[in-house]
């Protein structure tokens, strides 16, 4: 039979009895619990099957690793933040290049920014040693202080650059960057072993995918798998960036859906993309749908763009939908709409607009446009759109924003 589901009130009931009943042990016991949830309803039904890496995310403390005020929120799926604008991944994203990588008993990892340290201590059980850098002094600092006091012998830190490796514990067999150039440094590339793999993401600083690299003797294969949003690798890498975003001017990309990643029904663009599929009009043209019976189940897709609040008082949003059966889920986010997440310059959340949602059924497609004001410490948005953990089916097309005149 399966568990409850790990939702808001899960969480807050939780911790009410935590609090009533206030022993470590009784706590350790909350959060061993909500961490099964997480991994049974976060990683196994999205897909992540490697049962090393399984029990790997089952048995790491992720609470530990976060901000002591945010430990409520450690088992959800999402990023959060960890101070000087960085970000501990989602589980999801932990597990999924964790599970890509294959890590072996045997391999030597270089892990490119330790941040929280929390991806480290996932592979630190699944590999032989773990060698990590961060650039970000106090971070990888305080990284390296709560790695020690958690007796993980076989994880090495260092202060630094990410971008130039670690030459004197090369080569590598395995390679992970948890941040994004715009291209792939070179030194990553000499310090993987022949035969080795390398999970990293690449792009834009909001366009960015996932590219798995294999090194076969002279030959680097190279494949693209899903889209994804890091924060920018700094240092060096970001020196050399070429296309910078531009927040005066906001824009989508890829709101019509006709984008896809080549070999792949994967959207360009557009990440974290749940329950949804690519769908044709009569014309050929494309629009997503979205269906879902799970409620409080992610059915939504995730874009990122840049905006500045001192210069873009408003936003203009537009888009079509046609709705199905609709039953809302138990939380009040709980509802198919469109929902954009302001962030400002420490990548921090700030406030959140939404648009809908919508709940009457339809049998042909309306059109939504609707102005939404821009906080003034705006500087990133992150919008959210789909079904958002309600039931039901909901069908999208041609997502646009822009500032308004």
């Amino acid at each position: 039979m399966r568990g409850l589901r790990l939702t808001h009130l899960t969480v807050a009931v939780l911790l009410a009895v935590a609090a009533i009943f206030p022993s470590p042990a009784h706590a350790q016991r909350q959060f061993d619990a909500l961490r099964a949830e997480m991994v049974d309803d976060y990683l196994v039904t999205e897909g992540i099957t490697n049962e090393r890496v399984l029990d790997a995310m089952r048995a790491t403390p992720r609470h530990l690793f976060v901000r002591g005020d945010l430990r409520q929120m450690a088992y959800f799926d999402q990023a959060l933040d960890i101070g000087y604008s960085q970000t501990i991944s989602p589980p999801f994203i932990v597990a999924y290049m964790t599970e890509v990588l294959d890590p072996r008993p045997e391999d030597r990892v270089l892990e490119i920014g330790t941040g929280s340290g929390y991806q480290a201590a996932v592979l630190s059980p699944l590999v032989a040693d773990v060698y990590t850098i961060e650039i970000v002094e106090p971070l990888g600092e305080r990284a390296d202080r709560l790695l020690d006091s958690m007796d993980y012998e076989n994880i090495h830190t260092r202060i630094g650059d990410g971008y130039q490796g670690w030459e004197e514990h090369a080569p590598f067999d395995k390679i992970i960057v948890t941040c994004s150039p715009e291209s792939i440094p070179q030194p990553l590339v000499d310090q993987l072993r022949d035969g080795g793999k390398m999970i990293i993401p690449v792009g834009e600083r909001y366009q960015q995918v996932f590219h798995l690299l294999e090194k076969q003797g002279e030959e680097l294969i190279e494949t693209k798998l899903l889209p994804t949003l890091f924060v920018p690798m700094t240092g060096q890498s970001e020196d050399q960036r070429q296309i910078v975003p531009d927040p005066e001017h906001p824009s989508l990309h890829n709101g019509g859906f006709e984008e896809f990643i080549p070999d792949s029904e994967l959207l360009v663009g557009w990440h974290y993309q749940r329950r949804c599929s690519a769908q044709q009009h009569s014309d050929g043209s494309n629009y997503l749908h979205f269906e879902n019976d799970t409620a409080g189940r992610n059915s939504h897709v995730l874009q990122a763009f840049a905006v500045s609040g001192l210069a873009v008082q408003a936003l203009d949003i537009h888009l079509r939908v046609r709705v199905g059966d609709i039953r809302p889920g138990a939380h009040s986010s709980e509802r198919p709409s469109l929902v954009v997440h302001f962030f400002d310059q420490r990548r921090l959340p700030t406030t959140a607009t939404v648009v809908g949602p919508w709940l009457a059924e339809t049998d042909s497609w309306i059109e939504v446009d609707e102005r939404i004001v821009v906080p003034p410490t705006a500087r990133e948005v992150i919008l959210q759109v789909g079904l958002n953990g309600s039931r039901g089916m909901i069908d999208i097309d041609d997502v646009s924003i822009r500032a308004a005149e």
